[in-house]
């Protein structure tokens, strides 16, 4: 038995991941992102956000370690152990983490495959622009036409918030109240902790998601300069961004500790999870950052979908994606190994005879599903059993 939170991939699954793999990885080189691998072994660090949730290890020398539980934290601690010649500095990873507690969401999975670029040492509208249309372009690539990206401005969101003057539990009391979109609740803490300039502001905050309309019904309200700086920024970042599909989100108000820009997540029809997420954080854990992750198991939980409505293929690549069903049957049984590799120059799938005995080998191929076999220099066509 495997330990809970793990499974087998058998080989139709196992070859479709490769396959999505191998798209995301060739798509970030394309924009110019250089591939890093990261130890999946760290120090384990109490402050690290998902401290409580990794799997620890102690060394021999009596450390204690931990299995590597997220990417964005690995990849900030290569650059700051080998710092850039020049920035800005792309970078993707690919790899998996773990959690010692499981996710619910992703069936009790504890073991994951994740996918990622880190824009780094940039700050600006244009640098958050790349990373959107980079992720579109990934959702593309993985058979998500009709995908959308929803963008929040936890920043905004935070900047107001500060500007009360309230406390700290205060502060995080409104924001669940705002991310979860609870006007009711919202209003009675507003009311409750006296806050009366901005309370019409910060109660206008969940229901500003849409299109880019949201936009001036933001600028409508009555915002702090840094709010104002905040809007301005989103703007400049979404005029630069080609026919992308967008939903805006200004009372996401996700982790206002770690994003100090735009948070989003991609969502497709019908299946309520995001494939991808990410945004910008700087001073976090590197002073200048933005990027995104995508993880394999939601892509292809969101992929056997039954309503998932994706298109399998790739514009890019004209290349088709096919939802496997068993394991691909080959081209060509070879008794002769001189035409199996010959036939495999020519891009045929040829697995080799194990004995001489062709009754058996023609019995093996009609059962498989096999069409030809190869040998003393020539093909023969194998009936099929139907």
């Amino acid at each position: 038995m495997i330990p809970e939170g793990t499974r087998y991939y058998l080989p139709p699954e196992a070859r479709l991941r490769r396959e999505l793999a191998g798209r995301l990885i060739d798509l970030f080189h394309g924009w110019g992102y250089e591939l890093v691998e990261l130890p999946a072994l760290e120090r384990y660090d109490p402050r690290h956000v998902l401290a409580e949730r990794s799997f620890k290890l102690v060394d021999k020398t009596g450390d204690v370690l931990a299995l590597r539980s997220d990417f964005t934290s690995a990849l900030a601690n290569l650059v700051e152990a080998f710092p850039p010649e020049r920035y800005p500095a792309r970078y993707q990873y690919a790899g998996q983490v773990w959690l010692r507690e499981a996710d619910a969401e992703l069936g009790r999975v504890r073991e994951y495959t994740q996918f990622g670029v880190e824009l780094v040492g940039v700050s600006s509208p244009q640098a958050d622009t790349e990373i959107l249309e980079l992720a579109w372009e990934a959702l593309q690539a993985l058979g998500f036409a009709e995908a959308k990206i929803e963008v929040g401005l936890p920043s905004l969101v935070r900047d107001l918030l500060e500007s009360t003057g309230l406390q700290p539990f205060q502060i995080e009391t409104l924001r669940q109240a705002i991310h979860r979109k609870n006007i009711p609740e919202l209003s009675s803490l507003l009311e409750a902790y006296r806050v009366e300039s901005l309370a019409p502001t910060i109660l206008a905050l969940p229901d500003l998601y849409g299109g880019l309309e949201v936009l001036n019904e933001a600028r409508k309200l009555s915002l702090t300069e840094k709010a104002q700086a905040d809007l301005d920024w989103l703007e400049a970042s979404l005029a630069l961004l080609p026919e992308v599909p967008l939903l805006l989100d200004l009372g996401r108000a996700r982790r206002l500790d770690y994003y100090t820009g735009i948070n989003f997540q991609a969502y497709t029809q019908d299946f309520g999870l995001p494939l991808l997420g990410g945004g910008r954080y700087d001073g976090t854990l590197l002073p200048q950052a933005c990027g995104f992750t995508v993880g394999l198991e939601r892509v292809m939980e969101a992929l056997f979908s039954p309503r998932s409505g994706v298109a399998l293929s790739s514009p890019r690549s004209g290349a088709a994606l096919r939802l496997p069903s068993e394991a691909d049957v080959p081209d060509v049984l070879a008794v002769d190994r001189a035409m199996a590799r010959q036939l495999r120059a020519e891009g045929q799938r040829v697995e080799l005879a194990w004995t001489d005995d062709l009754a058996s080998l023609r019995h093996y191929a009609r059962s498989r599903g096999i069409p030809l076999i190869a040998v003393e220099g020539r093909l023969e066509e194998i009936a099929s059993s139907g």
